[in-house]
């Protein structure tokens, strides 16, 4: 029979996870959130492409460079301090970017989104661990990153109907107060370990931990790995294929060059969303009981984003609306939900002891491809000319979506180069 004092560790550790796979739910949010309203901030801060691609990967900047900070104080202040305190900046960040007068402080508070943000993955990471067994962390992590799908969904045609309704500033007002109403539950409510709540650690804990490793020294050994780079590469521009166009570029695209409302272009994006939910559990049992290692998983996918890609740049105007549904919906099985494969190659590349180290690293390489390919295809966009009412023309985007295109060939070929981990497991 459970203990009283276990069954309500058991009962509480789930308020915990609750709490903070909410918060995960505003970081893809985030992520993806200015696809639906660019052509609308673009109208109303007198924006064009290169300065609209800047604005939505302000927040890939600070996300990237957070992700080892972000485990140091996840280790010396704890996870509920951390995520609370940068809580607080991306909650300042979302009303400066609602209530803007001007694209230079819409960056400005894009960029402190994304620097709050940034703090939610690793601490929840450490908590769940903390929290949870170790048989039971890979099914926690799933269900995490399904809610960072739910995320995604949130911020495709339910955004739209919400920005339809109360404009896109007010939205960002909006979700700036259940930001705060977040923080105020992190604080109350979650807590570090369970020994903080005067219970004992879960079942499994390890008893003796591993000889750590030093930051600098993991660091060193991360990148002296041969096999680290193809993987780093492949992170790189496979998200910035999926960044680019899912988080920023796809709705002007069906809006402009299909003509669609802002209503309908949510409901086409919002099949990255499902293709990352149902992708991520399906990509993982395929690697794990069909191919039985990583490698041909990166590779199919690769190969079939280059298929996307090349019907995207090849047939911009041609396809018809249930392709683009098809288009989204593999985007976000193979060029977002995949990224679980990657990380787990990452993780198997090096000794347990480093695994945070070699995720954090690799981790900077997909969100530094958003940072680098929004403004980009922004300027692309923007060079490529721009026709009735400021819409940029299908030249424009047919040369955009090449690059996406040249993109995705280059993921393909580092996923080549990648190595087989599981059969060293």
């Amino acid at each position: 029979m459970v203990s009283d004092a276990l069954g309500r560790a058991l009962r509480y550790r789930w308020l915990i996870f609750w709490i903070l796979a909410f918060g995960y739910v505003l970081v893809y949010f985030h992520r993806l959130c200015p696809a639906v309203v660019a052509v609308d901030m673009m109208r109303d801060l007198n924006a064009g492409g290169a300065l609209t691609g800047l604005l939505g990967a302000a927040y890939f900047y600070p996300y990237a460079l957070m992700q080892l900070p972000a485990g140091l104080l996840s280790d010396s202040w704890g996870p509920r301090n951390t995520i609370t305190l940068f809580f607080l900046v991306a909650i300042a960040g979302s009303f400066i970017l609602g209530f803007a007068p001007s694209v230079f402080l819409a960056i400005i508070g894009r960029t402190l989104v994304g620097l709050g943000i940034a703090m939610l993955f690793v601490p929840t990471m450490k908590v769940l661990a903390e929290w949870f067994e170790t048989k039971e962390f890979a099914t926690m992590t799933g269900i995490l990153m399904a809610m960072g799908g739910l995320g995604s969904l949130i911020a495709a045609a339910p955004l739209a109907w919400v920005s339809n309704l109360i404009g896109w500033r007010m939205s960002f007002v909006a979700v700036g107060v259940l930001t705060l109403i977040l923080a105020v539950l992190v604080w109350f409510f979650v807590r570090d370990k369970p020994q903080d709540m005067g219970f004992e650690p879960p079942m499994g804990a390890p008893k003796v931990k591993p000889e750590a490793i030093g930051l600098m020294q993991g660091v060193a050994k991360v990148v002296k790995e041969p096999f680290f780079w193809p993987v780093a590469v492949w992170f790189f521009f496979d998200c910035a294929v999926f960044f680019s166009f899912g988080g920023l570029w796809g709705g002007p695209y069906l809006i402009q060059v299909y003509g669609m409302s802002k209503g309908e272009a949510g409901r086409i994006l919002s099949m990255l969303a499902i293709g990352m939910i149902l992708g991520s559990p399906l990509l993982s049992y395929a690697s794990n009981r069909v191919f039985k290692g990583r490698k041909p998983v990166l590779i199919l996918s690769s190969t079939i984003l280059v298929a996307l890609t090349a019907v995207l740049a090849f047939a911009t105007a041609s396809i018809p609306t249930v392709g683009l549904y098809a288009v989204c919906l593999g985007l976000g099985v193979f060029s977002s939900a995949v990224v679980v494969i990657g990380f787990i190659t990452t993780k198997e590349l090096f000794p347990v002891q480093m695994a945070g180290t070699a995720t954090g690293l690799v981790n900077l390489f997909p969100f530094a491809g958003g940072a680098v390919f929004q403004p980009l295809l922004g300027y692309v966009l923007e060079k490529g000319g721009q026709g009735v009412g400021g819409a940029f023309t299908l030249a424009a985007y047919r040369q955009a979506f090449l690059v996406l295109f040249v993109c995705g060939v280059i993921a393909f070929l580092a996923s080549l180069f990648t190595r087989e981990t599981l059969a060293r497991q």
